[in-house]
C-alpha cells in the first residue's frame, strides 16, 4: 500500500504519515520502483495502534516508547492519562459552577463587564471557593490553556509581573 493509500484509508494526510515516518513512529516497509514509501499490513497494524493511542490523548513520543516497550508499560501509561482527563474534567466542572453561579445571578453577571481581580475573588468566594480552590482553579487553568490564562488575568486588570508570579506559582504546583 503506498503512502497516498493508507493515509486516505485511515482518514489521515499524507503529510501526517510523512511526519510520523520522520519522527521514527511509522516507517514504511520500503520503496516502489516508482520510489513511493510501501506500506505493509504490519505497518497498517502499527498505524491502528497509533491512532488508537491517539484517541486516548497520549503524545506522539509516548506513544512510539509504548510501541517498542512490553505491554506493561501501556498499562502505566494510559493510568497517568485517565488520572490527567480526570484532572482536566474537574478543572472544566470548576469552571462549570463558575458560569452557573455567574448565570443563577444576572446581577453578578452583570458585573463581569467590569471585573477586576477583587471583584473576580469576591464572586468566587460567594460560589464557596476556599484558598485551595483557589490554588486548583489557576493551577488547572495554567495547565489547560496558559495562553488564555495570562489573557484572563491581563483582564482583571494586573500588572505583566503580577501575572508573571501567579502564572509561575501556579505551574509550581
Amino acid at each position: 500500500m503506498t503512502i497516498s493509500q493508507l493515509a486516505r484509508k485511515h482518514g489521515l494526510s499524507r503529510s501526517t504519515l510523512l511526519y510520523y515516518d520522520r519522527i521514527g513512529l511509522l516507517k514504511p516497509d520500503g520503496r516502489l520502483g516508482n520510489d513511493y514509501r510501501h506500506y505493509s499490513p504490519e505497518a497498517e497494524k502499527r498505524l491502528r495502534q497509533i491512532r488508537l493511542y491517539r484517541q486516548t490523548g497520549l503524545l506522539l513520543a509516548e506513544i512510539r516508547r509504548l510501541l517498542e516497550r512490553p505491554k506493561k508499560d501501556l498499562a502505566a501509561a494510559l493510568e497517568r492519562q485517565l488520572y490527567e482527563v480526570l484532572t482536566q474534567i474537574e478543572a472544566l466542572r470548576s469552571r462549570q459552577r463558575v458560569i452557573v453561579e455567574l448565570l443563577k445571578n444576572r446581577r453578578l453577571l452583570e458585573q463581569v463587564r467590569n471585573m477586576d481581580r477583587e471583584k473576580w475573588v469576591k464572586l468566587l468566594r460567594a460560589s464557596g471557593f476556599t484558598d485551595e480552590d483557589l490554588g486548583r482553579w489557576h493551577r488547572d487553568f495554567e495547565r489547560t490553556d496558559p495562553a488564555y490564562h495570562q489573557r484572563f488575568l491581563g483582564f482583571l486588570g494586573l500588572p505583566a509581573d503580577e501575572i508573571s508570579i501567579v502564572r509561575a506559582h501556579s505551574r509550581q504546583h
